[in-house]
C-alpha cells in the first residue's frame, strides 16, 4: 500500500500540505481534488520520484510498476499503434530478446521467452492497443499514421492510451478527460472501472469522479483529508463542516434559497420530456450540494443582454463544411431567447462545425443563416485562449474593451473570477491553462451577449469554477448552445439535446443516460459490422485456400496420371512389339511340324500371357485419358 507519515511538501517557499498521514490500499480508486495550485500535480510528481518531501515519509511498494500520462509527445516517426504498444515496456523488451535469440538460434531461450510472452498476454497486445485507440476516438486509418502527424490534442490522447497500455500496479491520471469528447469520456469511465490496480485520479469532472472513484483525497488549507465515498459524498461532508461556521451558514442559506427559487420557476415551465425531467433532477442535486461551495473564490453572473431579438438566430436547410466537402447538410435550427441546447455526437461528427456556423465563422455552403437584428454572440472555444494578448494583463484587456469604465469596477469584476492582487496586473502569457480559460470567459461575459456558444468551456477549469459557471448559466437570459464532455454542466444547463450524426443535426429524444445507451448500441453495431467483415474476409480466405488446395490436388493428380500413362505406354509398346514378333513366328508353317511342337507350345503360352497383359492395360490407358480430359475441361490443370 501507499503510506504517508507526517508528510510535508513545498514548492519553492510555499507549503502545499503539511503533516499528512494516511494509507491508500491496493485496488483503491482515489480521486485527488483541491483548488488549482493546492498541490495535486506536485503530489503525483512526489509519487513518481520527481520531487522530494521536506519532511516525513512516503512509502510505495518497491515492486509496483507506476504508469502515468506524459505531458509531452515529441514529433516521432513511429506509427500510432507502435507508439501505444511501447507503453508495455516488458512486451517490447521480450520482443527484442526474441529477435536476438532467434538470430543466434538459441532454442531453449526462445521457448522461455515465448512462455513469458504467453503469461503477459503478449499475443493479444496488438488487439488491446487497437481497442484503446478505438475507445479514444481513433480510426483504423490512424493506426499507421506517424505520431508527428497528429495535433496536440490528439497526441494527448495517444499519451493516455500509452499509459493505459502499461500493465501497472499504480496508475496516475492528471485530468485525463481534458481534450476528450463525451464519447471518449464515457469509454474511459468504463475502462477505469475494470482497472485492477490502484488508481489515483485528478479530475474536475464531478460525474466522472462519482462514477469511477470510491474515495476522495482532498487538499485544502495545507491539509490532506481522505473521505470514504465518491465526490458527492465528499461535498456533503464539506457542507456539514462549513455549516458549523456561522458566516458560511448564512451564505449557504442565501445561495440555497436563490437556487430553490430558480428551480421552482423552471419546474413551472418544464415539459414531461425526458431531458427536462433529467434537468430537474440535476438542479435538485445542485440545490443539495450548493452549501459545499459557499467558500468558493468565484462569484459572477451574466449581465442582462443589451438587446434581444426573437428569434435570435435561424438556420434553414443549411450546409457547412470545409473547402468543397460538406460536414453537415439540411440543418434546420431556431434559437430563441432562453433556448438551452446541448450538442451531442461522436468525435468528428460535426459539433464544432455547427457551432462555427452559428457563430458566423463558417458561411453556409447551402441554405440560409438568418441573424436577428439585435444578435450579440459570445463565442467560447479553445482558440479563443490563443487570442489573448500574452504581454497584457487581465486588467489591461478589460480597459482596452471599456476605456470609459472606472478601474475599480473592472478590478471588482475580475475578482469574481479569482484575479486578485498582483494577478490583475500580471502578463497573462505566463498564466496556466485554467487561468487563461477564466480570463477568456470573463471577457466574453463582459460583452453582455444574448447568444452564448460554448465549445468545451470547462477544459482546464477546476471544480469550483465549473460550479460557478454552471450557476451563472442558470440565471442568464441569453440563449445557450454548449458542446461539453462535462455531463453535470449539460444536465443542469440544457433543456434540449441535439444529436449530430451522419451529416445531420436532429433533436435527440432522450437524456444523457439515453445517449450513453445509444453510443453503446453504435459501438456494438460497429463491432458486429467489423466481425461480419472479418468473417467475410475469413470466408474468402478459406475459399481461396480451398481453391488453391483443389488446384494443387488436381495438378498432383494430373502429374500422377501423366506418369502412369507414360509408364503404361512404355509397357504397352514393349508388349505390342513382343506380341507382333510372336505373331510373325506363329505364322511360319514349319513351326507346326512334329519336331517343333515344344517350341510352338511355349510361343502360344507367351502369346496368351501378352494378350492378358495388353487388354486391361489398354483399358486403363483409355480410362486415364478420359480422366485427363475431364480435369482439363474443369480448368484444374
Amino acid at each position: 500500500m501507499i503510506q504517508l507519515r507526517n508528510l510535508t511538501l513545498t514548492r519553492g517557499v510555499q507549503p502545499l500540505f503539511e503533516n499528512a498521514s494516511l494509507q491508500l490500499h491496493p485496488g483503491w480508486r482515489v480521486g485527488l481534488t483541491g483548488a488549482n495550485g493546492s498541490g495535486k500535480s506536485s503530489f503525483f510528481a512526489l509519487l513518481r520520484g520527481e520531487l522530494h518531501a521536506e519532511a516525513g515519509d512516503l512509502e510505495i511498494p518497491a515492486s509496483w510498476a507506476v504508469a502515468h500520462v506524459s505531458q509531452e509527445t515529441p514529433a516521432l516517426p513511429d506509427a500510432a499503434l507502435d507508439f501505444i504498444l511501447a507503453g508495455d515496456t516488458e512486451l517490447r523488451a521480450i520482443e527484442r530478446q526474441l529477435a536476438e535469440a532467434e538470430a543466434r538460434h538459441e532454442g531453449e531461450r526462445i521457448a522461455l521467452l515465448h512462455g513469458r510472452l504467453q503469461e503477459i498476454g503478449g499475443y493479444a497486445a496488438r488487439a488491446r492497443a487497437a481497442e484503446l485507440l478505438h475507445g479514444l476516438g481513433f480510426a483504423d486509418a490512424d493506426f499507421v499514421r506517424p505520431v508527428a502527424d497528429f495535433s496536440g490534442g490528439w497526441r494527448v490522447r495517444l499519451n493516455l492510451a500509452r499509459a493505459l497500455m502499461a500493465r501497472s500496479d499504480l496508475l496516475l491520471l492528471d485530468e485525463p478527460t481534458n481534450h476528450l469528447d463525451l464519447d471518449a469520456v464515457l469509454w474511459l469511465e468504463s475502462w477505469l472501472k475494470s482497472y485492477a490496480g490502484t488508481l489515483l485520479l485528478i479530475s474536475h469532472d464531478r460525474d466522472f469522479l462519482d462514477a469511477v472513484v470510491g474515495r476522495i483525497l482532498h487538499i485544502e488549507g495545507r491539509r490532506m483529508t481522505l473521505y470514504a465515498g465518491n465526490y458527492s459524498t465528499c461535498e456533503r461532508a464539506r457542507a456539514e463542516r462549513l455549516a458549523g461556521q456561522q458566516a458560511m451558514y448564512e451564505k449557504q442559506q442565501r445561495e440555497t434559497a436563490a437556487l430553490h427559487a430558480f428551480i421552482d420557476r423552471f419546474r413551472a415551465k418544464a415539459t414531461k420530456a425526458r431531458q427536462a425531467q433529467s434537468r430537474l433532477k440535476a438542479l435538485a442535486r445542485m440545490e443539495e450540494i450548493a452549501p459545499a461551495h459557499v467558500d468558493t473564490p468565484f462569484s459572477f453572473r451574466f449581465a442582462t443582454p443589451a438587446g434581444i431579438s426573437d428569434p435570435l438566430l435561424q438556420l434553414d436547410q443549411a450546409a457547412a463544411g470545409y473547402a468543397d466537402t460538406p460536414v453537415l447538410t439540411g440543418v434546420n435550427l431556431t434559437l430563441r431567447p432562453g433556448s438551452r441546447a446541448g450538442l451531442l455526437g461522436r468525435n468528428g461528427a460535426g459539433k464544432s462545425t455547427l457551432v462555427k456556423l452559428l457563430a458566423g465563422e463558417l458561411r453556409p455552403m447551402a441554405g440560409k443563416r438568418h441573424a436577428g437584428r439585435n444578435l450579440t454572440i459570445g463565442y467560447f472555444a479553445q482558440h479563443q485562449l490563443e487570442q489573448l494578448r500574452p504581454n497584457e494583463s487581465p486588467l489591461r484587456h478589460l480597459i482596452r474593451a471599456e476605456p470609459e469604465t472606472r478601474e475599480q469596477e473592472l478590478r471588482d469584476y475580475l475578482g469574481g473570477f479569482d484575479f486578485h492582487g498582483d494577478m490583475v496586473n500580471a502578463a497573462c502569457g505566463h498564466f496556466s491553462g485554467g487561468e487563461k480559460a477564466r480570463l477568456a470567459l470573463a471577457l466574453l461575459i463582459r460583452q453582455r451577449p444574448n447568444l452564448l456558444l460554448l465549445d468545451e468551456p470547462t477544459n482546464h477549469l477546476d471544480l469550483e469554477m465549473r460550479e460557478a459557471l454552471t450557476l451563472a448559466l442558470q440565471e442568464t437570459e441569453a440563449a445557450v448552445v454548449v458542446v461539453s464532455h462535462d455531463r453535470h454542466l449539460l444536465r443542469t444547463t440544457c433543456d434540449e439535446l441535439w444529436l449530430i450524426d451522419a451529416g445531420c443535426a436532429v433533436p435527440f429524444d432522450g437524456d444523457l443516460d439515453d445517449y450513453a445507451v445509444w453510443l453503446a448500441q453504435q459501438r456494438a453495431a460497429i463491432r458486429n459490422a467489423d466481425s461480419n467483415k472479418a468473417a467475410e474476409k475469413e470466408a474468402r480466405k478459406e475459399a481461396r485456400l480451398a481453391a488453391e488446395a483443389d488446384k494443387k490436388s488436381a495438378q498432383a493428380t494430373r502429374r500422377a496420371l501423366t506418369k502412369e500413362v507414360e509408364k503404361l505406354e512404355k509397357q504397352l509398346a514393349a508388349w505390342q512389339a513382343e506380341k507382333n514378333q510372336l505373331d510373325a513366328q506363329l505364322a511360319d508353317p514349319a513351326l507346326y511340324a512334329e519336331a517343333s511342337r515344344g517350341q510352338l507350345a511355349t510361343l502360344l503360352k507367351r502369346q496368351a500371357e501378352l494378350t492378358i497383359l495388353i487388354d486391361p492395360a489398354e483399358l486403363r490407358w483409355l480410362e486415364l485419358q478420359e480422366t485427363g480430359y475431364r480435369l482439363q475441361g474443369s480448368g484444374q490443370t
